[in-house]
């Protein structure tokens, strides 16, 4: 068993050790670091650079000259100043200054990138500066600096693409003097214009008509307010079917709370949704309808129809000409009103009597 005086001496050897390494360690950190230029004992040169953008850049990334790592970068910040309006990034670098004597005050700073997805880094480029050495608390000019003819050109390219849309412009203008299209049709053929104007005169005349009491829909419209009291109730008594509707009472109110009739709804939107797509796209008979160059014509054709119904309305021809123009039609009118409020209160005192549904099963 070892003495204590040589445990003793064993940690001192380990201790002694362990201090000259340390001590070693040290010695070759700090020649490396100074051998690099990079080390924290190294000088630094502190410049300053403005970008338009940042492109990405952050904090710490690294500076190059020519493709080797100098420096990096200390901060970031945007500016307000007025002169720095066109390049607001001001980009604060940190340089070993080992590298003063390749860096001249008329050298230029870029972004660039490290590989194609790489870090964003700043790249200081000397190879045609000739002006004096770079000195702490210089401003390097940028390549990205906007001049007064990047302005001017990009006002040109705005102003040519002016130019094209007003060039377009002419054209469809001048394909609607010369009857071409729908619009072109309407502007200089007489015929259809004057087909226009006969339906509005006509349309005139039924609204005049309408606006008198000489008739059915007149009557209805210049009503004392009997006709207006009477649809009132009726709304009244419909809002009260609808409330009892929405609180799913009788058989329609349990079909409206029904989960199925929802997803039938969804299911008919979805189907319209594809019928829609495909009459864009131009199949079937209202695709083709939507597609056909002849559509102007048979726009034409059914404006001169519209022409004919409402004359012969006017007139006094067929159903609806007979309901513009015939007295007994209001009173009939007036009639079926007063029995449906009637047959509404009637199925309210007793609905079962209305509202049963028998149900087979075979």
């Amino acid at each position: 068993m070892p003495s204590q005086q040589e445990v003793r001496w064993s940690q001192l050897k380990i201790g002694v050790i362990v201090l000259v390494s340390v001590v070693i360690l040290t010695t070759l950190l700090f020649l490396m670091t100074s051998s690099s230029g990079l080390g924290f004992f190294s000088r630094k040169l502190t410049v300053t650079t403005y970008f338009e953008n940042s492109a990405g850049l952050k904090v710490g990334a690294v500076v190059n000259l020519e493709g080797v790592t100098i420096g990096t970068v200390k901060s970031i910040l945007v500016t307000t100043s007025p002169e720095r309006k066109l390049t607001p990034v001001q980009v604060v670098m940190k340089l070993d200054s080992k590298y003063q004597t390749s860096l001249h005050s008329d050298s230029t700073a870029a972004l660039t990138t490290v590989g194609v997805l790489g870090d964003t880094v700043v790249d200081i480029n000397s190879q045609t500066a000739t002006g004096p050495e770079l000195r702490d608390g210089d401003e390097v000019k940028t390549l990205e600096t906007p001049s007064i003819q990047d302005v001017v050109k990009a006002s040109q390219g705005t102003i040519e693409s002016l130019n094209v849309i007003l060039a377009k412009l002419n054209t469809v203008v001048d394909n609607m003097e010369s009857g071409k299209g729908s619009f072109g049709q309407l502007l200089t053929n007489p015929e259809l214009y004057n087909k226009f104007v006969a339906a509005s005169d006509d349309f005139q005349k039924v609204t005049a008509k309408l606006d008198s009491s000489d008739n059915s829909v007149g009557k209805l419209l210049n009503d004392n307010g009997q006709m207006y009291d009477k649809a009132n109730d009726l709304v009244a008594k419909a809002d009260q079917i609808t409330q009892d509707l929405q609180g799913g009472k009788g058989t329609l109110g349990k079909a409206l709370k029904d989960d199925t009739m929802y997803n039938n709804l969804n299911q008919s939107l979805a189907n319209l949704n594809s019928i829609l797509a495909d009459a864009e796209a131009g199949k079937g008979s209202a695709g083709m309808l939507l597609k056909d160059p002849t559509f102007a014509k048979k726009l034409n054709d059914a404006i001169t129809q519209t022409d004919d119904l409402v004359t012969a309305i006017n007139q006094g021809k067929g159903t609806l000409g007979k309901l513009a123009t015939d007295d007994a039609a209001y009173t009939n009118l007036n009639k079926l009103l007063t029995e449906s409020t009637t047959l509404v209160t009637t199925i309210r005192q007793n609905p079962k009597k209305y509202l049963t549904i028998q149900m087979k099963i075979f």
